[in-house]
């Protein structure tokens, strides 16, 4: 990498920037400057619990990614099951749940990963609406099935919004900082009643992924075996993926040209190549801009959002005739 070049550094960790202002705490005193219908206690907060929404789309010439869930239909699905809109705000889960208490009666609905859900110690079904006393203990345990859980709560997450949306960007600082033992969140009015629900089929992640990529931006800055490569050998999730990409490990796309790229845009779905050859993909928090170059897109990316690590994947589409 060259010497101050932070657009060269790990696309998946966090990198120095510009300052940007404090991001805020949510209240620590259940009721300090919250306004809305109910309030939420965060007992315990698990690894990574974000608070999120579908994001912020429109921003990426001023720097800013969509953020938002990363299974979206996941989120949308227990926003209705609680009679929220679709778009408004919940909570993602990363493989460890969280355990919450609503200070006054509401509604939860968890839908994604599965997971055990329990109300003052009881178990509930998840994929359907849970009525939840006040001063109930809701816990949402480990995930067993895939990895981000979707907790709604009737009314939505009311934080403060930011460029129209309540997301939690974990690479931009923007929104609400994930969420700490001790936190409080405001919950706002309720508006619809819960959705009558009998039977919800649930998808389970599969062992393998099998993903249509389109070759380019920059698939001429590696050799034709490197193409051929991506698109004929396995990868495999690794340990290192986050909501800002996930990265692959697996055999190394050497380079055709060896000098370097000023940095340009990407999008989600991009399949960057960092200097040790190991392609990765950028999810929901990723930069809007990159100085390594881009060997493919993917068409969806939300097949990755339930997808652990060791999880196998593929990338199919055409090689090039060179």
């Amino acid at each position: 990498m060259a010497a101050g070049r932070t657009d060269r550094a790990d696309p998946v960790r966090r990198t120095p920037g510009p300052a940007r202002p404090a991001r805020p705490r949510h209240p620590r005193t259940p009721g300090a400057g919250v306004t809305g219908d109910g309030l939420v206690e965060v007992i315990r907060a698990g690894g990574l619990t974000t608070v999120q929404d579908l994001g912020r789309p429109g921003w990426a010439h001023l720097g800013v990614p969509r953020s938002g869930a990363l299974d979206p239909a996941a989120l949308r699905l227990a926003n209705r099951l609680v009679g929220n809109p679709e778009a408004a705000a919940g909570l993602e889960t990363t493989l460890t749940g969280c355990t919450l208490r609503l200070v006054r009666a509401g509604t939860v609905a968890v839908t994604g990963a599965l997971a055990v859900l329990r109300v003052d110690g009881r178990a509930v079904d998840t994929g359907g609406p849970v009525a939840v006393p006040a001063g109930a203990l809701v816990e949402l345990g480990p995930a067993r099935r895939g990895v981000r859980s979707y907790l709604a709560v009737a009314g939505g997450i009311a934080v403060e919004p930011v460029l129209g949306s309540r997301a939690t960007d974990t690479l931009s600082g923007l929104g609400p900082a994930p969420l700490r033992d001790g936190d409080t969140l405001p919950l706002g009015p309720v508006t619809a009643r819960p959705a009558p629900v009998d039977f919800l089929p649930v998808g389970l992640p599969p062992a393998q992924l099998d993903l249509p990529v389109r070759l380019g931006p920059r698939h001429d800055w590696f050799t034709p075996e490197a193409v051929r490569t991506l698109l004929g050998t396995a990868y495999t999730i690794g340990t290192m993926s986050n909501r800002v990409g996930a990265r692959l490990a697996g055999a190394a796309l050497p380079r055709a040209v060896a000098g370097e790229l000023p940095s340009e845009g990407v999008v989600l779905g991009a399949v960057q190549v960092p200097a040790d050859g190991q392609p990765l993909i950028f999810l929901a928090d990723h930069p809007t801009t990159g100085g390594y170059p881009v060997i493919a897109v993917l068409d969806n990316v939300l097949p990755l959002a339930q997808a652990r690590p060791g999880t196998i994947v593929r990338f199919h589409g055409p090689i090039p005739l060179r």
